[in-house]
């Protein structure tokens, strides 16, 4: 960021001391999870030092660890008259990605939470106690303890080609929800397929399947409103062993009360499944006359055999139909599926198998097309370990066949380096061969992207991903063609581009003259900014405005706490088609901070920022 200011003077600031605070925040602001047990009472505070997320829903947070065996019935609740309580779990070593189960306030009480989590396997799991949003501090309580087994009530029986009429009252068990349900049993064979009808008049049925384990319901399959069936509830259920499974009769809402009538009959029949050995392709046709799968779509069914440890990729194309894929064990326990990772409305997914045996493979509509369709089933080499590469070092690489094929069927190149959180690294691939693209994801046994860019350096198609670290540790960057049909030369450039730059000042009628560089801050989009502090009381009128003539200007005005900002206002071609004018009124006292900054990515160059008192 270059910039100078014509009424006031900016705040000057060390480079070498922004560097080493920067760091020193970061390394202070990780924390290992605790660990606890089920029965303990916490006792603890989130505090200025403590972990903390990044982006513009920020927030602090600690985390513990607790050992939970397969349905054993964990309640945690969090309380704190400082904030807003908010509870999550994951799965350990999963932090990153979407959490198991989340609470805000079901300890009720207004801000208090509690949350409730019955694992189907045994693992170590991350209780996450954090602040609703934002980035409070403040003292809590945490509490874990086990659940008592619900008062399960002795199931009815049932079985195929029966039928049971009953009735949802106020004195039924309920679930943990609080919904009031029913509960039949009955025994299916490995593969055995049956169907399941639910129908009221007096409240919207949903059906659930599972399986008592440890005295709690584990739930195998659900349905609220089943196809043709209004808000009825039809479920075609696939048993993935021999053994006895229990049906809950239960409604949408938790004050569903009324008669009911459940059925239970023998499944459609399933597809048959056909042969296809690995390296095959198979030439097929879905027709009116096809079988149709659990979800009522129609689908061909196909069995291969595998090995433990074989990485498998299947694609399925068609020009007739939105294609789907699904994978399942022996038992047709599903293991994975894809609806469009092919490209257009291709299904392609790619897989580890866990076990010598058979699988299957379900090729399938996504709605209820038909029509012809391209399977096609291969090995695919297991990716190398990642090459370490180091800030400023840039290397070259050669994507050609018989390398690595990430999930997409592309031939990809992965390198791993370790950050610290908060610091903004700048990756840059070049290529002559093919459109370059570039992926960032943390280290693990699946590489999963958190972001990515294909032609962000603004010349042709070579990219640059600049990404701001959420946490200190090991990260993979992925190089790869745009195209499934790229190959060829390439360099990779890894730059440490440090932490953001601090926002500068600027004082009510004054005015900034600055340049956009590709060092600047950059926004989630990749878009570059200079951001500048300034002071205003409640209803004061504002108006900015953005001049520049090397880049289509924005001007955002908005709130910056603790490094996370949130924007109020913004402003695009107001004063003319290529810069901004905003009219402002501040919503209270305080400070607050405005970006100057472009349209799009790529773009940098000077401009003239203004702010003054609206006439």
């Amino acid at each position: 960021m270059r910039h100078s200011q014509f009424g006031a003077l900016f705040a000057a600031v060390s480079v070498v001391a922004l560097l080493s605070t920067g760091s020193a925040l970061a390394q202070s602001s990780e924390r290992a999870a605790a660990d606890a047990r089920i029965g303990a009472e916490i006792r603890g505070r989130l505090d200025e030092g403590d972990a903390r997320t990044r982006g513009s829903d920020a927030y602090r947070y600690d985390d513990y660890r607790v050992q939970l065996h397969a349905g054993q019935r964990l309640q945690a609740e969090l309380r704190s008259s400082d904030f807003d309580a908010y509870l999550a779990i994951y799965a350990e070593g999963r932090t990153s990605g979407e959490p198991l189960a989340t609470d805000d306030d079901g300890a009720g009480s207004g801000s208090n939470a509690r949350l409730r989590f019955t694992p189907e396997s045994e693992g170590v799991y991350i209780v996450r106690a954090r602040p609703y949003s934002g980035l409070e501090t403040g003292n809590y309580t945490l509490a874990l303890s086990e659940r008592a087994a619900p008062r399960q009530p002795r199931p009815g029986r049932i079985s195929v080609g029966r039928d049971v009429s009953g009735r949802l009252t106020s004195g039924d068990a309920e679930d943990d929800d609080g919904n009031i349900f029913d509960a039949y049993a009955f025994r299916a064979g490995a593969g055995e397929r049956v169907a399941v009808l639910l129908e009221s008049d007096d409240f919207d049925p949903v059906l659930r399947i599972g399986r008592m384990i440890g005295g709690s319901f584990v739930e195998l399959a659900q349905n609220d409103d089943g196809a043709g069936k209004g808000l009825n509830s039809y479920l075609v259920f696939t048993a993935p062993q021999a053994g006895e499974y229990v049906i809950q009769a239960t409604s949408a809402g938790s004050g569903g009360e009324g008669g009911y009538r459940l059925s239970l009959e023998q499944g459609p029949p399933a597809p048959t499944a056909r042969t296809i050995t690995i390296g095959e392709n198979v030439d097929g046709r879905l027709t009116a006359d096809s079988a149709r799968s659990d979800s009522g779509a129609r689908a061909d069914l196909y069995r291969f055999t595998g090995r433990a440890g074989q990485r498998v990729a299947i694609s399925l194309s068609s020009d007739d139909f939105d294609s789907y894929l699904e994978l399942f064990d022996a038992n047709h326990n599903s293991l994975a599926t894809d609806d469009d990772s092919g490209g257009a409305l291709n299904a392609r997914l790619t897989y580890t198998l866990p076990e010598d045996g058979d699988y299957l493979v379900e090729a399938r509509t996504f709605s209820d097309g038909m029509g012809r369709y391209d399977l096609k089933l291969e090995e695919v080499a297991p990716p190398p370990p990642p090459t370490a590469i180091a800030f400023g070092q840039t290397v070259q690489g050669d994507l050609k066949e018989g390398g690595a094929i990430d999930d997409e069927g592309r031939l990809s190149e992965d390198y791993v380096f370790n950050g610290v959180e908060g610091r903004r690294i700048q990756a840059i691939m070049r290529s002559g061969d093919f459109d370059a693209l570039l992926q960032i994801g943390a280290a693990g046994d699946e590489f999963e992207a958190l972001a990515s860019d294909d032609d962000g350096l603004g010349q042709g198609t070579d990219a640059r991903l600049t990404f701001t670290l959420p946490e200190t540790g090991d990260y993979v960057l992925r190089a790869s063609p745009y195209g499934k049909d790229g190959k060829g030369l390439y360099s990779l450039e890894l730059v440490d581009r440090g932490p953001e730059p601090s926002p500068g000042s600027l004082l009510v009628g004054a005015t900034a003259r600055g340049s956009l560089t590709e060092s600047d801050a950059v926004t989630d989009d990749g878009i570059s900014f200079d951001a500048y502090r300034f002071k205003a009381k409640a209803d004061e009128k504002l108006r900015f405005t953005l001049i520049s003539a090397a880049f289509d200007a924005v001007v955002e005005v908005g709130e910056d706490k603790d490094g996370d900002f949130r924007s109020l206002a913004e402003d695009d071609d107001s004063l003319s088609d290529t810069h901004a004018r905003l009219n402002w009124t501040a919503p209270r006292d305080g400070t607050y901070v405005v970006r100057a900054r472009s349209y799009g990515p790529n773009s940098t160059g000077d401009y003239v920022l203004m702010l003054e008192r609206q006439p």
